[in-house]
């Protein structure tokens, strides 16, 4: 036996996965180079592993957590020094410049947003959502999304008549919901073409009050503040060297007495990126933000009314949308291609499984202006 794939075989029986074993979570290797690729490159070596069929797992999701719950990749840490010390050279040279400057950060949400809309509405739910869905007393991904959107409106303690902005509002999915079930008068901001056009006509055939505009956050300027802002699933494209501005913004766009609701992938550790592969293939420039980085942002800017932690509902969304991606794609893959799939898939599976372990959450933060009174629904679970 190679030696490389030796040291992985004794590596991967302390996380309770056999290379070639007979489990749906153990790892079949098609070619052993595998081993030398991932000592060489990390994780993001594992992830074109298997774009490439170098390797093949029925259950990625169960993989990937047990992955995670082993610390595998601190123990190749300790074998593979240098390696490991050119990437940390690379993380701190990123530091001295913003990744997510405006004018990257125009190119980086497009390059995922923008795939083709016939891909997401083939893997999302009937409106559109592209964020965790809330699964308590819910049995179909349908339900946990109307269940989540109908969550951030009672936190917002929405009013007919109440303007609210949506930053990031992908395709509206939010915005239509709280106009069409509460009356709420709707703007949103988003980077995506692709998703302004199919959630401005979703919004006009209902004949909805709700307007999408193709605008960073840092360069909106409302005629007025609006009485509630949220933010769904975008924070993680800001970058913490961005918090302190985002939150400074979202404070001037919002009302004295107003209710400012956040939702977003939460990180137990401060980091300034995110995975090498998921940040080449997925979403560049991303970061998942730790509770201490928006604490620290937020500070005197907001007050925190709450804190809604409900990760492990995003493994299940995630398996949700991964169920309906391979269902439906004898519908779309003319337009992609078997890469594709495979990346896709992997992105999908590896994400609920980070879930499944707890090493990513999901939080929703309600804030307020220090001053203000505290709203009476911001605690609504």
């Amino acid at each position: 036996m190679p030696k490389n794939k030796e040291l992985f075989r004794d590596l991967l029986k302390q996380a309770d996965i056999e290379i070639n074993g007979t489990r749906p979570w153990d790892i079949t290797v098609n070619d052993d180079k595998l081993f030398d690729n991932i000592l060489l490159d990390g994780t993001i070596a594992f992830g074109e592993g298997y774009m490439d069929r170098l390797w093949d797992c029925e259950r990625i999701d169960i993989l990937i957590s047990k992955l995670l719950r082993s610390n595998i990749e601190d123990k190749l840490s300790g074998i593979d020094k240098v390696k490991f010390a050119a990437n940390y050279g690379v993380t701190k040279l990123k530091n001295l410049i913003n990744p997510q400057a405006v004018n990257r950060v125009k190119e980086d949400v497009p390059f995922h947003y923008d795939i083709g809309n016939d891909l997401f509405v083939n893997m999302l739910d009937e409106r559109m959502a592209y964020t965790c869905a809330y699964w308590k007393d819910a049995k179909t991904l349908d339900q946990a999304q109307e269940h989540k959107m109908d969550l951030i409106c009672r936190k917002l303690d929405l009013q007919p008549g109440i303007r609210l902005l949506d930053i990031g509002c992908g395709w509206a999915s939010f915005m239509n919901y709280a106009a069409a079930k509460y009356g709420v008068i709707c703007d949103g901001l988003t980077l995506s073409k692709e998703q302004m056009a199919l959630g401005q006509e979703i919004a006009d055939k209902k004949k909805l009050p709700v307007k999408i505009i193709l605008q960073d956050y840092r360069e909106f300027t409302p005629d007025q503040p609006y009485d509630r802002v949220v933010s769904i699933g975008m924070i993680e494209h800001v970058g913490p060297s961005n918090y302190d501005e985002y939150f400074k913004c979202a404070n001037s766009f919002l009302a004295d007495d107003g209710i400012f609701l956040l939702h977003t992938i939460g990180s137990p550790t401060s980091k300034d990126g995110t995975d090498p592969w998921i940040n080449k293939y997925i979403f560049p420039n991303g970061v998942i933000p730790s509770l201490a980085q928006l604490s620290g942002s937020v500070e005197n800017k907001f007050n925190i009314e709450d804190v809604h932690n409900f990760g492990p509902d995003y493994d299940l969304t995630l398996m949700a949308w991964c169920e309906r991606f391979e269902k439906n794609w004898f519908k779309i893959y003319k337009n992609y291609d078997a890469t594709f799939y495979r990346m896709w898939r992997f992105y999908l599976l590896s994400c609920a499984g980070a879930f499944r372990c707890r090493d990513i959450s999901l939080w929703q933060i309600a804030l307020t202006k220090i001053g203000a009174d505290l709203p009476v629904n911001a605690r609504a679970a």
